[in-house]
């Protein structure tokens, strides 16, 4: 049986089309079961829909209770029977049901080389801090904010002229080919 995987996007679903070229160029060692969204105007969706990958919509809506929505988005991939999640921009914390089931399982990437400049602004938190090089990391998804344990890691140079915005371009280029080859390497072993 192959290797299931199940993306979760909240944007334009860039990591996503990287993991679909991927898996059409024949260089993708596993099967995207699902791509699910916490936001329906996600670009992602329409990507997923023109590759023929099936997707769903689940989203929070603030005030509301969030252990259901945890409860109830652990459902909707586990109905998948997937080996593995990939969060792929995902702007929502999985909790402690999600973690429960798909811990361990549960991959995502982050624009800076972890330890360092965890958060939402890893290259602007990179070039304040004067780094000459940052990256981008793949990690486990643990009940932390981006404080996993790391599976990979891509150096990317900090150039004299970069802004926030041409550093953070290079950075997903990087990011882009090393979450397709951790996915790779995932599959081959068979799990995280």
């Amino acid at each position: 049986m192959a290797f299931r995987i199940a993306v979760l996007i909240s944007g334009t679903g860039s990591l996503l089309q990287a993991l679909l070229d991927a898996r059409d160029a024949g260089a993708l060692d596993a099967d995207i079961a699902v791509v699910g969204s916490d936001n329906a105007a996600a670009q992602g969706l329409a990507r997923a829909a023109a590759a023929g990958v099936p997707s769903f919509v689940h989203p929070y809506v603030k005030g509301s209770d969030r252990a259901a929505w945890d409860a109830e988005l652990t459902d909707l991939v586990a109905a998948r029977d997937v080996d593995l999640v990939v969060l792929a921009g995902f702007m929502k914390l999985v909790g402690p049901v999600f973690l429960a089931r798909f811990g361990g399982r549960t991959i995502n990437t982050h624009p800076a080389l972890l330890p360092s400049f965890p958060g939402m602004h890893g290259p602007r938190d990179a070039l304040a801090h004067g780094v000459k090089v940052t990256g981008t990391t793949v990690f486990e998804v643990d009940a932390g904010v981006d404080s996993g344990r790391i599976l990979a890691q891509e150096p990317v140079r900090v150039l004299a002229d970069d802004t926030v915005e041409s550093l953070h371009e290079r950075i997903k280029v990087a990011e882009r080919v090393l979450l397709v080859r951790t996915v790779n390497e995932l599959a081959a072993k068979g799990n995280p």
